[in-house]
């Protein structure tokens, strides 16, 4: 062997054992190390890489309902209808047709939820940045607005919900199994007959109360039939073009919002630098000391149980349309008329909290360390929750101001996809302006 040979031989070999040596730096971390090992207890499955959410074009590991199989065509449908203004054509005013869409309570940039504390879709009017400044349109009355009770919940990582909304109401399977006879108790929750899981359902409930009108004409006009035609062959003609085949497009669209490619998500894979030694510590106490996967579990770290934690209503944190007499106020307990299950709600999904500074089912704490602080402190803040009702896992905590800190930077930071805009069409078919159309909002979003 020549020198040359044998000196380009020595220098590979020395990269290689760099590389080798950072890499395994990085794998015996103790703090990596102890993390690993506390996820794969936390599992139920023993792995922490049960915590790894789907990549959104794996339909095959995506939770789905059978009756709706997601397909390429029926995502690409969903996408463009979900933030398509064109089919607000039932405004309570003509000011608002063509105004709103979807998108304008579950905001992209807002973590799919409200910019402000309550959505509003027909009667709101701007939009700001995130949605922050979208307010009532002044010439609607109170009654005429559409602003539901309740804060929105995500379209983030839904997928690994089977019974939507708050009270989980929706959908025909799940924990709503053995529930038939409180169905038709409703319009909403009479299209639980109808046998699709909560997405499905909770969509087609959704195109009618949020004043959507879905026809063939207006298909034809605006030029979605192609689309459909190509999403729901197996559709007769008269049925292809309905509120039942857009909720199974915009649900196959929803189910493939996923935030994996936040920190923790990154990190799970692999990439051990992904997430910085404080969310790493925060990650601990989450999934240890603090226990908060008691009840956060899973890829989503949200679970299809219900917990009371005693916290204040919509109505005290300045929602429209809604008042103590409210039923959505009362959580499960509103939809089964159960005492055991009044004042609980459905533990919801953690990430990309950080987007909108508002949380809890009434919107009542505005910063994350707020709500950390609040699982610490474990004192209701609703006295017109029973203490009998409180969930077991809520107490005092007893974690020091560094360990709450710790826990928020692991929500917060760690938990934070910065990409959501990947989800979000360029345009839609209408041309109208995204997420609204109305005059404020084609300012704030520069396309008037």
């Amino acid at each position: 062997m020549n020198k040359q040979k044998l000196v380009a031989l020595l220098l590979l070999f020395t990269i290689v054992l760099t590389v080798y040596s950072c890499t395994q730096d990085v794998l015996e971390s103790p703090l990596d190390q102890r993390l690993q090992l506390t996820l794969d207890k936390s599992s139920p499955n023993g792995s922490h890489l049960d915590f790894i959410l789907p990549q959104s074009d794996d339909f095959q590991n995506i939770p789905q309902d059978p009756k709706n199989p997601i397909t390429a065509e029926k995502v690409a449908l969903g996408n463009l209808l979900f933030f398509e203004t064109g089919l607000a054509l039932a405004p309570a005013q003509a000011i608002g047709k063509g105004s709103f869409s979807c998108g304008s309570c579950h905001v992209p940039s807002a973590g799919f939820m409200p910019g402000r504390q309550q959505g509003i879709a027909d009667g709101g009017i701007g939009f700001g940045e995130n949605g922050e400044n979208r307010d009532k349109y002044p010439s609607y009355n109170a009654d005429e607005i559409d602003a539901q009770g309740i804060r929105p919940l995500t379209q983030l990582n839904v997928a690994f919900v089977t019974n939507t909304s708050w009270n989980g109401q929706f959908g025909a399977n799940g924990v709503n199994e053995n529930t038939e006879s409180l169905w038709s108790n409703n319009e909403e929750t009479a299209l639980n007959h109808h046998g699709f899981s909560g997405n499905e359902t909770q969509n087609i409930a959704g195109l009618d109360l949020h004043r959507m009108v879905i026809n063939k004409t207006v298909l034809d006009t605006l030029g979605y039939t192609p689309m459909y035609d190509a999403a729901f062959p197996d559709y007769a003609e008269e049925d292809r073009y309905s509120i039942e085949t857009t909720a199974l497009a915009l649900s196959s669209y929803t189910r493939t919002l996923f935030t994996n490619e936040a920190p923790f998500q990154n990190w799970l894979k692999g990439e051990h630098t992904a997430m910085t030694d404080q969310e790493k510590k925060g990650a601990l106490l989450f999934f240890g000391k603090a226990g908060c996967n008691n009840c956060h579990t899973g890829p989503a770290l949200s679970s299809m149980e219900f917990a009371a934690l005693g916290v204040e209503d919509l109505f005290e944190n300045g929602g429209l349309g809604t008042d103590v007499s409210d039923k959505k106020n009362l959580g499960r307990g509103g939809f089964t008329g159960r005492a055991e299950d009044m004042f609980k709600f459905r533990v919801p999904q953690l990430y990309n909290l950080k987007n909108s500074p508002f949380y809890f089912h009434g919107s009542s704490h505005h910063t994350l360390r707020d709500v950390v602080q609040y699982f610490n402190l474990g004192i209701r803040e609703n006295n017109r929750v029973p203490e009998s009702q409180i969930s077991q896992y809520f107490h005092p905590l007893s974690l020091s101001d560094d360990e709450v800190d710790d826990i928020t930077a692991f929500i917060s930071g760690g938990l934070y996809d910065s990409n959501l805009d990947r989800y979000v069409p360029e345009s839609v078919l209408s041309g109208n302006c995204i997420p609204n159309n109305d005059p404020f909002s084609q300012i704030d979003l520069g396309c008037e």
